[in-house]
């Protein structure tokens, strides 16, 4: 193998591993999301993590974030508004990061 073949092999083994950790932070997120809502909902235990989980696989619908937007904001009428879930999706993606680095 050459060294450009060396280049191009790295290169893509570090857009598979960016794009697998921006998959899996996102999908933190939302999780983190469901909980705050669940919370907000009155729920706990099993049933706040069911209503999570609920959330994670909302974000399947469609590409971007306004398929659980929607959901949420549903969800948690006259609780919360859609603007106020856009933002707490903002806050906890760094948050989503920094517990995905944590377990690395």
């Amino acid at each position: 193998m050459t060294t450009f073949d060396d280049r191009e092999n790295a290169f893509e083994a570090k857009f598979a591993h960016d794009s697998e950790m921006q998959f899996r932070a996102e999908a933190r997120r939302n999780k983190l999301v469901g909980l705050w809502a669940a919370e907000l909902l009155g729920k706990s235990g099993d049933a706040a993590d069911d209503y999570a989980m609920s959330v994670v696989s909302a974000d399947f619908e469609e590409a971007g974030v306004e398929d659980v937007v929607r959901k949420v904001a549903a969800d948690l009428a006259g609780k919360a508004s859609a603007d106020d879930v856009r933002a707490k999706l903002a806050a906890l993606l760094p948050v989503a990061k920094a517990q995905l680095m944590s377990e690395i």
